[in-house]
């Protein structure tokens, strides 16, 4: 069987528009995508926001902050600019490498040690750029997947003040914008720190909700598995859009829900499978199932509160100490214990902590199933 896939050129285009600040909506100053995990968001940078872009003559540049949790951000963003200068080097430098030399120059005196990680200390960002730009010719449209974990570290943050110095230096000279750039998040609450705090880089910015897919998706996608169906076990269109919208508009359950149900022979009454209540998020929700039962009573405690109270939430007050004790049954719990938990949720990567300290909930199909599980236990109790 093939794999399916699913391009979505209209969408690209009007995001690029966007970009380039034609059309109703501008976005020159920086595009904010916000959509939730596993909904296609990658994806669709990779296989259609990218592809267009060269084909308007611009350079994109990737950089995923998830690709590698445990390394500062700010890193990862300056390696792949350095990458990408190395990319578009003379022939000079790319012979010095050959031999094994590990520092090039890159802009008149200064030089790069390839060996290193990160920028010396005497270049910045705004430079690497505006090389970048010099050398190519290109306008650049810089893709921050993620962006949010930047806020993660003080280094990241630094970073997203000197994207912001960038776009305003190299977009000042002329009416052809020479840095564009797009930032996404899996977290609303936490993609929207980049905007909505007078204190931080894009203040003033909005966010833009990422586009879910729709029946177009999944009427695309019945036609694709039914090819390899048998007859009397060929999917529905619209059991499949039901199916879609039941797991979030996410492509990877749907596939692995349709998959299932396939190889039992009911694709053909998936609809009136879900038409009786057929549980389907619980065959794809097991994943957060068993990762909540193998925590600790507290660390389950500060999850159930941070879910329940939502942003903005303070894991040390009163009220969330007072609730963890009534959810443990324990009379006391110290702060030092809540801290110990925050932790190892972090390390876990069920809760995330930016850099001046507050605490949100990492991926929010977590407080999905959570929710969805909690109703099913009030039902029960009643």
């Amino acid at each position: 069987m093939n794999y399916f896939t699913f391009h979505r050129p209209d969408l690209a285009a009007d995001l690029c528009n966007r970009l380039a600040g034609k059309g109703l909506v501008d976005a020159s100053s920086g595009l904010f995508l916000s959509a939730p995990r596993r909904v296609g968001k990658s994806t669709f940078l990779k296989e259609d926001l990218i592809p267009e872009a060269i084909r308007r003559g611009w350079l994109p540049v990737y950089v995923d902050l998830w690709v590698n949790k445990d390394r500062d951000p700010a890193l990862l963003i300056a390696d792949t600019l350095k990458v990408q200068l190395q990319l578009h080097e003379g022939k000079l430098k790319k012979a010095a490498r050959s031999i094994g030399l590990s520092k090039v120059i890159v802009m008149g005196a200064l030089t790069f040690d390839l060996s290193r990680p990160g920028l010396p200390e005497d270049i910045t960002i705004t430079d690497v750029l505006e090389e970048l730009h010099n050398r190519t010719k290109q306008p650049i449209v810089l893709i921050i997947d993620e962006a949010q974990h930047a806020l993660s570290t003080p280094a990241g943050v630094t970073a997203m003040f000197a994207l912001k110095s960038a776009r305003d230096k190299l977009n000042s000279s002329d009416a052809d914008r020479k840095l564009l750039l797009v930032f996404t998040g899996s977290n609303r609450d936490k993609l929207a720190n980049l905007v909505l705090n007078r204190t931080q880089p894009f203040f003033g910015s909005g966010i833009t909700p990422f586009p879910l897919l729709d029946r177009n998706f999944t009427n695309a996608f019945t036609t694709w598995a039914n090819a390899s169906l048998a007859e009397g076990n060929k999917l529905e269109e619209e059991g499949v859009s039901h199916a879609f919208s039941l797991v979030g508009h996410r492509p990877e359950m749907l596939r692995d829900l349709i998959g299932q149900v396939a190889i039992s022979g009911e694709a053909g009454n998936l609809t009136s499978l879900i038409e009786k209540g057929a549980d389907i998020n619980s065959r794809l929700w097991d994943e957060f199932e068993s990762e909540f039962a193998s925590l600790t009573s507290i660390q389950k405690a500060v999850l159930q509160v941070l879910i329940l109270k939502g942003a903005p939430w303070s894991p040390f007050a009163e009220e969330s100490m007072a609730a963890y004790r009534a959810i443990t049954g324990q009379d006391t719990i110290s702060t030092a214990t809540v801290q110990t938990a925050l932790d190892g949720l972090r390390d876990r990567s069920l809760v995330w902590r930016e850099s001046r300290g507050a605490y949100t909930l990492e991926d929010q199909g977590f407080a999905e199933w959570f929710k969805h599980r909690r109703i099913l236990q009030i039902s029960s109790e009643n």
